[in-house]
């Protein structure tokens, strides 16, 4: 009889059809979840990380701190270690129109030092690293604009902007989160109020001001032309696939705004080079050297022998008069002055400065409209004003006269514009400084110990003591040559001198204020220009903001002088006399035993008391509250001169009270021997 086979190998059949069917289960959920996607689209946008994000309808901001690690060197100080720290920052556009020229401002607070930010730029220019402990403002680049989620079908890359932010702090040891004070929109018409901090994020909603009035409704889709102390255009006049050519246009807008052999700088940022210029040049001319930049691996048929600058950084400055009518590199209107920019109050055709350039593109951007302007601008002069200048903002495209002559006008193919402001000096950063005097004081108070900077030069003098007095035959010679004056002067007033004496003001320019006389219906003063520079100002001017005896102004003797309007009230402007344009230069002495002279220019102003009787000259009423040499604002004494009067009535009481006591004695004697 035959035995049933076993039943095991049949159970053993089991695991295959269980894999089987998991397998044919996972195709029908995979091809259900893929219809199930193709058919509904919105579920797969991500959703906002912030809920806050949702409800905003304005410029949503954030700023995530990500991570830090610690730099050498390993101190045991938290307050002085070194972290390197990553962070993101965003703007979202939310709103139902766009945000033009987008700005934020980070609070920093832990003595931040940025390396490197994509997505935008520093506003106010800074080169990287930038020291940032008191805040900085970013700007879009190159994306100045975020669009509105109607126009783009809510596309986040043309209505947000991302920044990678990299950088150093201090002072914050883990587990501690190095965050920043605030974050807030800086555009005009806007308010934020205070940000939301969770952890290592902060956010907040800025929304539009309902109260903010804006001047004049701007039709176009462009930002309307900035009002500062100097703007800069940069007008795209043709465009091609692989270039275009710019123009540049400098002006200078204030009275106290000049420039004397300006140096102009800016950053490309995507590659461009410059293969030649009308109107002004670059420093460095390295045709030959761009074979070694990166847009000769793309150009690689292209001659750069001719070629201007490839420099990411070109340092530009101005063609000399003589190439004025060169049909090369000259033939521009307003080109060719070697760098000069007056104030519009002394010439206004000399305000100006225009040069052209051809421009090189890189990929990406080799098509006509890929057009985007050099940031980080900088411009400088030889004694001039320190300019801050902002990021480029597009405006409404310049318009030109028709080259044919006729009534027409033909716009550019875009146009941007640079608004630069004067701030005042920082401490020991002036480029000029002050002396007072005064006919009730002897002594002369000098400019400040290190005015214009000190640099390394302390060996040998104290960088921090306050200056000595000086006699006024100081004021003529060197400082190299004062110390001898000032021991001497000082050993007749029985002074202490300081040892050791200090460091001088380290100006090429001085100026000396000189309370000259006090009478009943005015004053009068005496100011002279000191040049100790082997440099010649050519159209040089002056200027001085007074107090409250500004009203009492009357003339200006040797020079020509002008009242100035808003803003600059109570100012007094100066410039010389025609024939009399040129400060000159430092000379040599007779003989080497002899200093050198400095050369000088002076002019006595006069005031009124009609309008301020009660102004008190001796107490130091008759001095400037502000001081300017072409557009630089000189440093100031620390002291005014004190008046003699108190120091002479002692001696005069000792005197008459010496005088009654021998009159006494002499009647004490008299009386003995009667």
């Amino acid at each position: 009889m035959t035995k049933a086979a076993p039943m095991a190998p049949r159970r053993r059949r089991w695991p295959g059809y269980l894999l089987a069917a998991a397998v044919v289960l996972a195709v029908v959920t995979a091809a259900r979840a893929q219809d199930y996607n193709n058919g509904d689209d919105e579920e797969e946008k991500p959703k906002p990380q912030l809920k806050a994000q949702e409800a905003c309808n304005g410029a949503f901001l954030s700023y995530t701190f990500i991570e830090r690690a610690k730099e050498f060197p390993h101190l045991k100080n938290a307050t002085a270690q070194a972290y390197a720290f990553k962070a993101q920052a965003t703007v979202l556009n939310t709103m139902t129109t766009d945000l033009k020229a987008w700005q934020m401002f980070v609070g920093f607070q832990q003595k931040e030092i940025l390396v490197s930010v994509s997505g935008a730029v520093l506003l106010d220019g800074t080169d990287f690293p930038a020291n940032v402990s008191g805040g900085v403002t970013f700007a879009g680049y190159p994306m100045a604009d975020l669009l509105n989620s109607i126009d783009t079908a809510g596309d986040l890359t043309q209505i947000q902007v991302q920044m990678d932010i990299t950088g150093t702090q201090f002072g914050v040891k883990p587990p501690g989160k190095p965050m920043p004070k605030t974050i807030k929109l800086t555009n005009p018409g806007y308010r934020c109020p205070a940000p939301t901090h969770k952890d290592s994020v902060m956010y907040v909603c800025c929304v539009k001001d309902p109260k903010f009035k804006v001047k004049k409704a701007n039709s176009t889709r462009y930002l309307p032309r900035q009002k500062a102390d100097l703007t800069m255009a940069y007008d795209v006049l043709t465009s091609y696939g692989n270039k275009y050519i710019a123009q540049v246009t400098i002006d200078n807008w204030s009275p106290m705004s000049r420039l004397d052999n300006w140096n102009l700088t800016w950053e490309w940022k995507r590659g461009e080079f410059i293969e030649k210029m009308r109107g002004a040049y670059t420093l460095l001319k390295e045709g030959p050297a761009c074979v070694y930049s990166p847009a000769a691996s793309y150009y690689k048929d292209f001659d750069f022998t001719p070629v201007y600058n490839c420099e990411k950084r070109p340092v530009i400055v101005d063609l000399p008069p003589d190439r004025e009518k060169d049909n090369d590199v000259g033939n521009l209107p307003f080109c060719c002055k070697n760098g000069t920019l007056l104030p519009p109050i002394m010439d206004e055709s000399k305000s100006r400065a225009i040069f052209q350039l051809t421009v090189y593109k890189m990929p990406p951007d080799l098509n006509r409209t890929a057009l985007y302007p050099p940031s980080n601008w900088k411009i400088t002069g030889k004694l001039n004003p320190h300019y801050v200048c902002r990021q480029p903002i597009r405006v409404s495209p310049m318009e030109f006269p028709d080259g044919s002559g006729l009534m027409s006008t033909t716009p550019a193919v875009a146009s941007w514009q640079v608004a630069c402001n004067i701030t005042r000096p920082k401490k020991r950063a002036s480029k000029c400084c002050v002396s007072f005097s005064a006919y009730y004081n002897d002594s002369t108070v000098p400019c400040n110990t290190c005015a214009c900077g000190c640099g390394n030069d302390t060996a040998t003098c104290d960088p921090d003591a306050h200056p000595v007095l000086l006699p006024a035959e100081a004021m003529l010679v060197p400082f190299d040559n004062r110390t001898a004056k000032a021991r001497a002067w000082a050993k007749i007033k029985h002074w202490r001198v300081p040892n050791p004496m200090p460091c001088g003001d380290n100006c090429g320019l001085s100026i000396n204020w000189h309370v000259m006389n006090n009478y009943k219906s005015g004053w009068s003063v005496r100011i002279t220009i000191f040049n100790w520079q082997d440099y010649t100002f050519k159209n040089w001017f002056a200027a001085v903001k007074m107090g409250e005896h500004y009203s009492g102004y009357e003339n200006v003797y040797s020079f020509n002088g002008t009242r100035l309007d808003a803003p600059f009230n109570n100012t007094i402007f100066m410039q010389a006399l025609p024939g009399l344009e040129y400060l000159d230069p430092i000379t040599d002495g007779r003989t080497s035993a002899y200093p050198r002279l400095p050369g000088k220019q002076q002019s006595v102003i006069s005031f009124k008391k009609k309008d301020v009787p009660n102004i008190n000259i001796p107490k130091g009423g008759g001095f400037p509250k502000r001081v300017y040499f072409d557009g630089e604002e000189c440093a100031l004494p620390h002291k005014l001169p004190s008046s003699a009067r108190r120091r002479a009535w002692a001696p005069s009481l000792l005197q008459a009270v010496t005088g009654v006591a021998l009159v006494m004695i002499v009647a004490l004697v008299d009386s003995s021997c009667l």
